[in-house]
């Protein structure tokens, strides 16, 4: 395990010269006051690279969830700046955040959230609805296909399995070419054998399509598809290791324990 320590500036772990796809410096985000305070985040500075797979891991509450939704804009720091590319999502207001939201950042879940009420396909354009853009055919029948999805389009949620269910959410992050998409737990709620299948496709989504993917998991099977994974405890970043397999990232998961 590479051990890292956070550097003053947007560069955070990151290689020299890397493009950002997101940021973070100094962020802290605490939850309640005085006594009953938590801190889930404690001045984290770090950079995702664009173009490459990123898995966050770490012990149950050492802030990995907190950090993504803070990177994506789902949540407000309590101090410090988060960026999206080169926009501070902490200087925009709620409107321009939406705005940015829609275009910039594909959002996949562990539930899926999907609409019941809907098809596949009109989940998977939902996003570029809701922003008031048109359709890519083009783009659209790429992703369609790349998941497998074309003969179940006018199927709705119900009416497909558990992995096809995500792969549709993973059309649906695809659909607006986004600069990031976030995945929170997206193999939570699979099967080995689909959950497998998904994380191929958000390896291939990096290596064909140069998308940029930011990960929490607490699988070490799941992360080892990433180019880098990111360790946290205690609400602080604990390590880095890059190029991970399996075995290093159980490793690393066992020396956040000895940590203090």
């Amino acid at each position: 395990m590479t051990t890292t320590t956070p550097q003053h500036g947007r560069t955070g772990t990151t290689r020299q010269g890397s493009a950002l796809a997101a940021s973070a410096l100094d962020l802290t985000k605490t939850y309640g006051r005085g006594e009953a305070a938590v801190t889930a985040l404690d001045g984290v500075s770090v950079g995702i690279e664009a173009g490459r797979f990123t898995a966050i891991m770490g012990p149950s509450g050492s802030g990995k969830s907190t950090l993504m939704h803070l990177l994506a804009g789902l949540d407000t720091p309590t101090s410090g700046r988060s960026y999206l590319g080169e926009h501070e999502l902490t200087s925009l207001s709620d409107a321009q955040l939406t705005r940015l939201r829609r275009r910039s950042v594909g959002f996949v879940f562990q539930a899926f959230n999907l609409l019941p009420t809907l098809t596949a396909r009109q989940n998977i354009r939902l996003p570029l609805d809701l922003a008031g853009r048109p359709a890519d055919a083009g783009w659209e029948g790429t992703v369609v296909e790349a998941l497998g999805l074309g003969g179940r389009l006018d199927h709705r949620p119900g009416e497909l399995s558990g992995g096809q269910q995500q792969r549709v959410a993973l059309a649906r992050a695809l659909v607006t070419r986004p600069e990031v998409i976030f995945a929170d737990e997206p193999t939570g709620a699979l099967d080995s054998t689909t959950g497998a299948e998904v994380l191929a496709l958000l390896r291939r989504s990096t290596e064909e399509w140069h998308q940029t993917v930011v990960m929490v998991t607490h699988d070490p099977n799941a992360a080892a598809v990433a180019d880098r994974v990111l360790l946290i405890a205690d609400g602080r970043i604990a390590g880095e290791i890059l190029d991970p397999d399996a075995d290093t990232v159980l490793a690393g998961i066992r020396d956040l324990g000895k940590v203090g």
